[in-house]
């Protein structure tokens, strides 16, 4: 059987990066994968590790002749990165990205998008804190979702294509527009993001709690907020930056919540928190139901599982 593209290009090899080309290499979804990456350390280590073909030197090299040209970069960089590449696409390739925030993305790749490219952004909902070519596993995207949120002028075909490769890199796929994507993003990824990080380095700053209490005392609750505010630093920047008024919004209403809750605490409305804790204990049921995480103990640490941190 024949791949499904002669050539991706894969501008980025960090976890998402390296884990597109070990699931396209396992599905024989590409013919030849092309990567590339701002350090030449990265570039170095990807090659050395079989995770690519083929190292170009700049995204500009690395985009000649691909048929399917994905951004594994953080959100704030695609404008830069698609100006770079234009002169080197060719009619008939289609553009997608991996970034968690899509108006974004289209709003800077769509003035430097030549004729006769589509542009087809997507966003696997799969990762961990880990970083690096070094990082990347062929199962990452398994049983996850991933949101494609083409443009109303997108080819059909391209968009097609576009859902069979990461159906054959093993997502579930889901179609919608980039505004509904970021508001629902905003809800159970990047304000959750925001307040692990909140609260680590609230405990950091606390006077009253030594540096080591932290870290010898952490219960799962504190401990699983470490390995979210573990995640990079240069890509949650960017994210809030660019998906700022879903993100706000959505952190309004949390605010709102948590004064609630503060409330019933002072008062001692037991039957508030207890109803309160009910619904949002439903909420995780209804995660595990649909296979997005396991009800084993522990999270499934114990059986060696690579913890899923989806961004």
């Amino acid at each position: 059987m024949s791949a499904l593209f002669n050539r991706v290009a894969l501008i980025g090899i960090g976890l998402i990066g390296s884990s597109i080309a070990h699931a396209a290499r396992r599905g024989g979804l590409a013919g030849e994968i092309v990567g590339t990456a701002r350090s030449k350390e990265t570039r170095e280590t990807a090659l050395r590790l079989g995770v690519v073909d083929r190292i170009a030197d700049t995204a500009a090299q690395a985009v000649e002749g691909a048929d399917l040209v994905i951004l594994c970069i953080p959100v704030g960089a695609i404008g830069i990165v698609m100006e770079e590449i234009a002169p080197s696409l060719s009619k008939g390739t289609i553009v997608s990205d991996v970034g968690s925030v899509k108006g974004a993305v289209i709003a800077q790749a769509l003035p430097h998008l030549p004729d006769g490219v589509e542009l087809v952004p997507a966003h696997p909902i799969a990762g961990t804190e880990k970083s690096g070519p070094e990082s990347g596993f062929a199962e990452l995207f398994d049983g996850r979702w991933c949101i494609l949120t083409p443009l109303p002028q997108s080819d059909l075909d391209a968009v097609a294509r576009t859902r069979a490769f990461w159906e054959g890199l093993g997502s579930h796929v889901d179609v919608m527009d980039a505004a509904h994507h970021d508001r629902v993003l905003a809800v159970t990824s990047h304000v959750p993001h925001l307040i692990a990080y909140s609260i680590v380095g609230t405990a950091s700053d606390l006077e009253t709690v030594t540096q080591s209490e932290v870290v010898k005392y952490s219960a799962s609750g504190f401990r699983d907020f470490t390995r979210i505010a573990a995640s990079d630093p240069t890509m949650w920047r960017d994210v809030f930056l660019t998906n700022k008024e879903a993100t706000l919004e959505v952190l309004g209403r949390v605010t709102e919540d948590l004064f609630a809750l503060q409330r019933a605490i002072r008062w001692g409305d037991g039957d508030a928190l207890f109803e309160h804790f009910s619904r949002t204990r439903a909420i995780r049921q209804g995660i595990v139901d649909a296979g997005q995480d396991t009800a084993d103990a522990d999270f499934g640490r114990g059986k060696g599982e690579k913890p899923l941190a989806g961004e």
